[in-house]
């Protein structure tokens, strides 16, 4: 894992310039041990060695990085990640935990940037909220010593954003809402609303992120009526925010969503399993035609009893009638019939008033 951290740490930020910080006022992690004495006859070769790294170095060919060992409490997470620090539990994190103690502590290091005007912390983790939250839990719990192990690095939030979000794409416990709403909020944040700078700066395809977008717009009162959010993935959430956009469709939608959410609530309390994901979307996208009542259509008769004029159609775009020919009705009488047809769908709700 450290290895590819450095690979896509290296490609996702080689166009900005990052500086690393030295260790002062923080303790390091302990220095290698020093390399056995060599023979005479290769030192020369060794300060030629040594003069042409630190030549690499300051060229900035060779970026040199500071591993810090740090007190997790005075970390904190940085708000445009889009993993929730909030939901990480013992559960979320166990296999972590359990490794981080049979290797003895935090192998891969995490990436935070330096803060100030901030009294009780220092640093802000930028990628690596999971081994932050799992340091700060062994500590309390018979782990005082387990350090937090950081690369310190200088970067503007859009990089920051860039770099947790490379990070994020990997972790199948970051769920596809907690992504697609953290897109939205850097979309506003980072991007001035430009979606397409957005997608070439992340490398990704304008049509799939213009479809994280989508879901990330799905509200929340509809997102109750999923066990979890974390079950809300794109590919099947995509037609639900389609739908959503259907002002003719939206309110059955989310009056199923508050029967489900209802629902939920109810196995959840009764220690039930919720209802699976697939089922609430087959449940909400079937709603606007369970609920849709189609009404008969609606004529107004002559005095010869035959039909004068019928209701064909009511919708958004309009009303459809029909004249019926035949009908022996006078033309005030159709004109009669068409001001009382208006007028039923007028009460039903259904007419032409604005």
């Amino acid at each position: 894992m450290a290895r590819k951290q450095s690979d896509y740490l290296a490609a996702l930020l080689s166009d900005d310039e990052i500086e690393t910080e030295a260790a002062t006022g923080v303790e390091a992690a302990s220095p290698p041990p020093p390399p056995a004495p060599r023979p005479e006859r290769s030192r020369g070769t060794t300060l030629l060695g040594r003069e042409s790294a630190l030549a690499r170095v300051a060229s900035g060919e060779v970026r040199q990085v500071t591993q810090l060992l740090l007190d997790p409490a005075r970390v904190r997470p940085w708000p445009g990640n889009a993993r929730s620090y909030a939901h990480l539990s013992e559960e979320s994190c166990r296999e972590l935990i359990d490794s981080m103690i049979a290797e003895g502590g935090q192998k891969v290091p995490a990436v935070v940037r330096r803060i100030e005007g901030d009294p009780d912390h220092d640093f802000e983790v930028i990628a690596g909220t999971r081994r932050h939250w799992s340091v700060a839990w062994l500590r309390a719990h018979s782990y005082p010593d387990m350090h937090f192990v950081a690369q310190v690095v200088q970067l503007d939030d859009e990089a920051a954003f860039r770099l947790a979000d490379l990070e994020n794409r990997a972790r199948k416990d970051v769920s596809d809402l907690e992504r697609a709403r953290n897109y939205a909020e850097a979309l506003k944040q980072h991007y001035g609303n430009h979606m397409t700078r957005m997608a070439e700066r992340l490398k990704l395809s304008k049509g799939w992120l213009s479809k994280m977008l989508k879901v990330a717009a799905i509200p929340d009162s509809v997102l109750d009526a999923f066990a979890s959010p974390a079950d809300v993935q794109l590919k099947p959430a995509y037609p639900l925010a389609q739908a959503l956009d259907d002002g003719g469709k939206a309110p059955a939608i989310r009056k199923e969503a508050q029967r489900l959410a209802k629902e939920q609530a109810s196995r959840r309390s009764g220690g039930r399993p919720g209802v699976v994901a697939a089922d609430v979307i087959k449940a909400l996208l079937a709603a606007p035609e369970a609920g849709r009542v189609r009404p008969e259509p609606k004529s107004v008769l002559s005095s010869h009893g035959r039909p004068v004029a019928s209701v064909q159609s009511s919708n958004r775009q309009g009303v459809t009638m029909r004249l019926h020919a035949g009908s022996g009705a006078r033309r005030d009488e159709v004109l009669e019939a068409v001001r009382n047809l208006l007028d039923l769908l007028d009460d039903e709700g259904r007419g032409l008033r604005p």
